[in-house]
């Protein structure tokens, strides 16, 4: 006579089951956290399960579907309050101040170069071979062009 192990078969089928159902919600878990869009196709791609068995778990479906509908309300880029949005008369006077320190930085660099080519002219004039230190310098006032 045959020994019955459906009993063995049983658990093993039970235990496969509970085993996939870990996946399952572990994906999900995982693919939540880490903002990988939800689906189900991706979360059967995840799980290692086919979406129809996906389908037929009504809580991990509804599961699906609440972070699917999360992420779907969540825009991409939360647009800002008119309140904190800047003016076109506010970003005028700030593309007007901006424009004025570069003009200031212009000029200043503009100095900056005509002073060094003065000061290695005035250099240069010093290392001539011949030049007597007890003459006076002259200052330049011709500029040498921009370095």
């Amino acid at each position: 006579m045959p020994v019955d192990n459906s009993h063995l078969i049983i658990a093993a089928a039970q235990q496969r089951a509970l085993a996939t159902r870990r996946r399952a919600t572990a994906a999900l878990r995982r693919m939540d956290a880490t903002g990988i869009a939800i689906t189900f196709e991706t979360v059967a791609r995840e799980a290692g399960v086919s979406r129809s068995w996906l389908y037929n778990h009504p809580d991990l479906k509804a599961e699906i579907e609440r972070l699917r509908a999360r992420r779907r309300s969540i825009p991409a880029a939360r647009p800002v309050p008119d309140r904190q949005r800047a003016s076109d008369a506010s970003l005028l006077r700030r593309l007007e101040a901006a424009t004025e320190r570069n003009r200031q930085l212009e000029a200043e660099n503009r100095e900056s170069r005509e002073a060094l080519a003065l000061a290695l002219g005035e250099r240069r004039t010093a290392d001539l071979p011949g030049r007597r230190d007890d003459t006076p310098r002259k200052k330049s006032s011709a500029a040498i062009g921009p370095c």
